[in-house]
């Protein structure tokens, strides 16, 4: 196994902070404070802020220094349209030679929404729902497809936060066009 550096463990952790809504947003990120408390210096957090700005998660605020992002409800319709069109881009990469044995994985991952939409338990449909698009849009053989997918899906879960309701009106929806896309991918339709 490999060992994370500092600056990635910062990463991850002001990232889980910030997408499980432990910082909220507007709350200014003190980088000596981070540092003290993760036994590092500042420059892995310094290092570790860039990033997360660069994913829109953080941002500098003039005279205050690093702040959470402020998200609304536009910024999530936006981030979701762009979303739908590249994961569409991918899927439809992903048809050509889309391996069968994954259709069943697809189908149980569906199958496992389903049941968790009936108990209300929105933290494992919503990642379920994640590992059901991943699946597909990996075999898409385009990394740099998948980079920009990996960085919107970031971008949604950090508007999103674990569990939220946000998205609610759609959960129904997405079971039904899984249904449809899962037929389509085993029947090599899709283009």
């Amino acid at each position: 196994m490999i060992k994370e550096t500092k600056q990635q463990k910062v990463y991850r952790v002001l990232k889980a902070r910030i997408i499980e809504h432990v910082y909220a947003p507007g709350q200014r990120i003190v980088i000596d404070q981070i540092a003290n408390e993760l036994q590092t210096s500042a420059i892995p957090v310094r290092e570790a802020i860039r990033q997360l700005e660069a994913e829109r998660l953080i941002f500098y605020k003039r005279n205050i220094g690093p702040v959470v992002a402020e998200v609304n409800e536009t910024d999530y319709s936006d981030t979701l349209r762009i979303l739908a069109v590249l994961e569409s881009h991918a899927t439809a990469l992903s048809a050509k030679n889309f391996p069968k044995e994954k259709i069943a994985l697809l189908k149980d991952q569906n199958k496992s929404m389903k049941e968790a939409l009936e108990t209300f338990d929105m933290m494992q449909f919503s990642a379920l729902n994640a590992t059901f698009h991943r699946t597909i849009c990996e075999a898409c053989d385009n990394r740099y497809l998948l980079e920009l997918i990996e960085s919107t899906w970031n971008r949604m879960d950090a508007i999103r936060g674990a569990g939220s309701t946000l998205y609610s009106k759609r959960v129904k929806e997405s079971i039904n066009e899984h249904e449809q896309i899962i037929d389509l991918l085993e029947k090599g339709m899709i283009s």
